[in-house]
């Protein structure tokens, strides 16, 4: 049987490195882990005791598509929480993941051949999955001087769509109320859909992350419930989109999905209350970020755009090495860590990038960076 053309997307370099963390921790070797961009914790406790609960007395069927309504109210009223934004519930769709929402908002917004910018470096799957969908991602340079974020002059003419993350992967960089308007407003002008990626809200160092809902209501907003309520593989996400917008998804969604996991959707509902062990989870990160940003100039790694949010870092290692994979794989081999070539988030500039993830404990983060020290000093 013939495959389709669209089905040809790259692969996602970080799970083969993963897989080669994977085989040299199966031959016996400890690995520090700085590749993978998951949280090191479990779920909140609430989270999996209102699932255990849930298992004894609930069939956990489908759900409705848009997603269980008191999950749909309490992420509204997050909203609330976190931006002083008063959200209407029937605007929120909860998603697979937010590899979902992306699936539906791009079907929702464009067509066939429609061209959707994204910036570089960027996470890789948005390029993949627009291919797949039949898209073009117009790939366009951020530049260092502006943290590796896109501003309104960088963007390329003749697209339909702009996709913006903030805090970003890999640089974990934010935009700024007056930098987020201001390609909210040229989008507006040009008629371009605006997507903006907030899965790693909540996960902030000093100024908090401003939501796209903070200043436009005609834009869709994508989040998740894997970075700061450490739910990756529960795969359960949200997206909220204007009030016209809502039945499409809905149609699509019920077509693509049914509905999301209904053991997640608990989850995540009694998740959303659990704020101290989740602020407990950030106070790590932050004292991790404050290791790295010391730690890895030490280690030669000095051009870095420092991070607001998420948990990496994202180092420019062109007095290093023009060949990141090659690289990643001698510091595995060679130091015992685990890191990502930055030629999954830009394939332009990405061979001569690294991306550090310090989402593991603070004691992992130390001896990553003992062992980086030591393998740079000796290299």
């Amino acid at each position: 049987m013939r495959k389709s053309k669209r089905s040809e997307v790259d692969p996602f370099i970080v799970m083969d490195v993963m897989e080669a963390a994977r085989k040299a921790e199966e031959a016996g070797r400890h690995i520090i882990h700085m590749e993978v961009g998951q949280p090191s914790t479990p779920a909140p406790e609430a989270a999996r005791r209102a699932v255990e609960a849930a298992l004894s007395t609930d069939a956990l069927g489908y759900t409705v598509a848009l997603g269980l309504p008191a999950l749909r109210r309490g992420i509204a009223g997050l909203y609330g929480r976190w931006y002083d934004v008063e959200l209407d519930p029937n605007r929120v769709v909860v998603t697979s993941g937010s590899s979902a929402a992306f699936l539906l908002s791009f079907t929702t917004l464009f067509d066939t051949g429609d061209r959707i910018g994204l910036s570089d470096p960027g996470y890789p799957s948005y390029r993949q999955i627009l291919k797949a969908l039949g898209l073009t991602p117009v790939g366009f340079p951020a530049r260092p001087e502006n943290r590796y974020q896109p501003v309104p002059e960088d963007l390329p003419e003749g697209i339909d769509g702009l996709m913006v993350a903030s805090p970003a992967n890999p640089s974990g960089t934010m935009l700024g109320r007056d930098e987020l308007g201001a390609l909210i407003g040229t989008t507006a002008e040009r008629g371009v859909s605006f997507i903006s990626d907030e899965i790693y809200h909540g996960l902030h160092y000093e100024d908090r992350a401003v939501s796209a809902l903070e200043l436009s209501d005609d834009v869709h907003v994508i989040n998740s419930f894997s970075k700061y309520f450490s739910m990756t593989g529960w795969r359960v996400g949200w997206m909220v989109v204007p009030e016209d917008h809502v039945r499409t998804v809905e149609r699509i969604a019920q077509n693509m999905f049914i509905c999301p996991p209904h053991a997640s959707q608990v989850a995540a509902l009694a998740a959303l209350d659990a704020v101290d062990e989740l602020e407990a989870n950030r106070a790590v990160y932050r004292a991790n970020r404050a290791l790295m940003l010391d730690g890895l100039p030490k280690a030669g790694f000095d051009r870095i755009a420092p991070p607001d949010g998420a948990f990496y870092v994202y180092a420019d290692v062109s007095d290093h090495t023009d060949d990141s994979r090659a690289f990643a794989r001698e510091i595995l081999d060679k130091a015992g860590v685990a890191v990502t070539p930055g030629l999954d988030f830009d394939p332009v500039r990405g061979a001569r990038t690294l991306r550090f993830s310090y989402a593991r404990s603070t004691d992992d983060i130390r001896e990553g960076l003992s062992r980086l020290q030591a393998f740079m000093a000796a290299r």
